[in-house]
């Protein structure tokens, strides 16, 4: 697959951490696979000083909670509109559907309502770029650069996705769900922030008494993001990773998820990380500040009135 190659002072400036000023993004998010999407979901919506969201993608996804990746994607849409509803928002012409089975192979899109739409949206005529911020396996986004590689010219990926690089296997949830997907995002050029799971969006790490001090009891939505983490299982009676939160909250304030700038990574099909020097640039997050983080999503979820 031949991908158009952006300039380097084009790729350059896209890599540069977004200044002050409104962002445009749309959210591609397995919001049903766990407890973590939903905060991020409602961190970005309630931001509307920072960020523009104009749509929110369902991404497949298959574990313990679902039956498969179309049911998966499902359920997510699903979660994604009983989230609206708490935040007071319409979910028509806003909340797409996402693909219901992993890519096949590394040429070959899945057709769906999410990677249509975010052709149309990242094709259309705008002098900013469009913040792609993903959560889940990135089946949506690389179906979409498949489907028009032109658009690489125009977003920007963030994705919470993989290891750190340092490590022997790439492997993550995220990741290993689809890994032809991965790769495209890795090797088409397109500029890519990427956070790694452990050793990073990992140290952001909540409890349920913390959570019933600062959310339970101040809203509706409080009250469900709450029940929804108590609920989760008692392995995680005493903390819980909200890993999803790194990505909205690099948009928000990068100073509070740092990141350097890298070679991007091969991928390979054993899901192993090789380094080659010479492939474009990516950036590629080490290190997040916690309590900036946390502070950011509590008063945003005290604010919301539904």
């Amino acid at each position: 697959m031949n991908f158009p190659k952006l300039a380097k002072e084009l790729l350059e400036k896209r890599l540069t951490p977004p200044g002050e000023g409104k962002l445009r993004m749309v959210l591609d998010t397995d919001t049903y696979n766990e407890v973590d999407d939903q905060f991020a979901l409602v961190q970005a919506m309630m931001a509307p000083e920072r960020l523009e969201v104009e749509a929110i993608y369902a991404a497949p996804f298959h574990n313990g909670r679902s039956e498969g990746p179309a049911d998966g994607m499902e359920k997510s849409y699903e979660e994604i509109l009983r989230l609206l509803k708490l935040l007071g928002k319409n979910h028509e012409g806003f909340v797409f559907k996402g693909s219901k089975s992993y890519l096949p192979a590394k040429d070959k899109p899945v057709e769906s309502e999410a990677a249509r739409h975010l052709v149309k949206l990242a094709m259309t005529e705008n002098d900013h770029p469009l913040y792609v911020v993903a959560i889940g396996a990135i089946t949506n986004v690389a179906s979409a650069i498949l489907m028009e590689p032109e658009i690489i010219k125009n977003i920007v990926v963030v994705w919470l996705g993989g290891s750190d690089a340092s490590r022997d296997s790439a492997s993550e949830f995220n990741l290993r769900q689809d890994v032809p997907a991965a790769q495209i995002i890795f090797d088409s050029g397109v500029p890519f922030v990427r956070i790694p799971c452990n050793n990073v969006s990992s140290h952001l790490i909540t409890t349920k008494p913390e959570l019933a001090f600062y959310i339970k009891g101040k809203s509706a939505l409080g009250d469900y993001l709450y029940d929804i983490v108590d609920g989760y299982g008692d392995a995680y009676a005493w903390s819980k990773v909200i890993w999803d939160i790194s990505a909205t909250s690099w948009l928000i304030n990068p100073e509070w998820v740092l990141c350097k700038k890298k070679a991007s990574p091969v991928l390979t099909d054993d899901m192993r990380w090789e380094i080659d020097e010479s492939r474009h640039s990516i950036l590629e997050a080490h290190s997040i500040h916690r309590d900036p983080v946390f502070a950011d999503v509590f008063k945003r979820i005290i604010n919301c009135k539904g």
